[in-house]
């Protein structure tokens, strides 16, 4: 069973969640809380300040993508990605350099490598062709469709685990929340940040190319490069850690809670995107928790339906925040992944692995869902913790614990099976 602080934490997490669903309720039914804008975070929320310097081995900044609406991302980016490759002596085989990365072709992220600019942050040099290329993960945080944000306490420190245990480039969704702006928003938003990595990746590769066309055989000075992206794409700029450290074709999913339900929806889309998306290429998908429900209650729906955090009452209530009022269903194909005609087949989905705990009405469904997965030969394990409850391993309380460690520590050993690379082959 849980402990005590976590039973008395969670009385007190649900008293404040109650309060904040009804009162979003009551404001919903005013017109004008519909803002197209949107907001990705809360005035009640603690949230932490981008650092664009390796303090604790990850640096971070914060990026709106989109000039409609308040969409953002959080890129997470490990110190890992500052370690130059260089030939090993095996042809075609490339090796990690274990010197420092500070002052070398990729970058500096010292205030005194010399230079008089204002930011102090980490930014690649124009040499960037020795630059250790890392994969890719989209991560959607919980919050129950109205709450949670990209740029939270909690959510930053589990993005920053997962930079470092999965070796990975982390971009921290800030998807428009309900009831601000209602489904499909959220959903479309986590799309939309799909597409962007991949313009991002056309974006690099044009500006190389144009690097190498202007000056054959010569260098190129960063500055002018750039300008000539914006004079001929408009706003559209060159992210400079992705462009340098980010390999778009091993992208990983990761979605926590409700951000479950994001991540697998923008799988089925990349899907039917197909080579639309190229570069990028979705390879692994990790469903933690997902905020699955449906109308015919599974056995834990009945059984814990008011289990510790997130009871049934209360997400049915998100629920009704977040759907629009003339399609609210439990059996929306948004809230139950079983309903017939989700589309495309299972078969297509990228290898799923699901994160369940034991103490969470919702988990009965999620394993459903998995089973389905294994049917049609999709890799798609299920881990389950003992004694868990739902965001064991994402809530600001629980994230020190363990447990939480743990499961950061398999999902990094599973999600290597697939974005591991050493010379041209698969490694984990």
């Amino acid at each position: 069973m849980p402990s005590v602080g976590v039973k008395l934490y969670s009385v007190f997490f649900k008293f404040l969640l109650k309060h904040r669903l009804q009162n979003r309720i009551q404001s919903s039914g005013d017109e004008s809380s519909s803002d197209p804008f949107g907001v990705t975070t809360r005035p009640e929320e603690s949230v932490a300040a981008p650092n664009p310097l390796f303090t604790d081995g990850v640096a971070t900044k914060d990026i709106h993508i989109d000039p409609l609406t308040s969409l953002s991302v959080r890129i997470f980016l490990p110190e890992s990605a500052l370690k130059p490759l260089e030939p090993s002596t095996s042809a075609g085989v490339y090796s990690e350099s274990r010197r420092s990365s500070y002052g070398f072709n990729t970058g500096s992220s010292s205030p005194e490598a010399g230079s008089s600019d204002v930011y102090r942050g980490y930014s690649p040099s124009s040499s960037g062709g020795n630059s250790r290329k890392l994969p890719v993960m989209l991560q959607f945080h919980g919050g129950g469709w109205v709450s949670g944000s990209n740029d939270s306490v909690a959510n930053d420190f589990f993005c920053r685990r997962m930079a470092k245990h999965c070796d990975i480039i982390v971009l921290a969704v800030g998807y428009r929340l309900a009831p601000e702006n209602r489904y499909p928003a959220a959903y479309e938003d986590g799309f939309k940040v799909l597409r962007w990595l991949g313009k991002q990746a056309n974006l690099a590769e044009c500006n190389k190319s144009m690097g190498n066309s202007r000056r054959p055989g010569g260098e190129v000075k960063k500055s002018e490069v750039n300008k000539h992206i914006v004079d001929a794409f408009g706003a559209s700029l060159v992210e400079p850690w992705l462009a340098t450290h980010a390999d778009p074709s091993r992208c990983v999913l990761l979605g926590v809670s409700c951000g479950a339900n994001i991540a697998d929806y923008v799988a089925r889309k990349a899907i039917e995107a197909g080579q639309n998306l190229d570069p990028v290429k979705v390879v692994a998908q990790v469903l933690m928790y997902p905020f699955f429900i449906g109308s015919v209650p599974t056995q834990s729906e009945i059984k814990q339906a008011n289990s510790y955090f997130y009871d049934k009452p209360m997400c049915i209530l998100a629920w009704k925040l977040f759907l629009p009022k003339e399609e609210f269903s439990l059996d929306h194909p948004a809230a139950n992944p079983l309903v017939p005609g989700r589309g495309p087949p299972l078969k297509f989905m990228p290898p799923t692995l699901t994160i369940v705990a034991e103490h969470d009405w919702m988990r009965d469904r999620a394993i459903a869902y998995s089973e389905e997965l294994r049917k049609v030969n999709v890799d798609a394990p299920v881990l389950e913790y003992k004694d868990a409850v739902h965001e064991f391993a994402t809530l600001d309380m629980l994230l020190r614990t363990p447990q939480a460690q743990a499961c950061a520590e398999d999902i990094a050993i599973w999600a290597k099976k697939y974005i591991s690379l050493r010379g041209h082959e698969f490694s984990y």
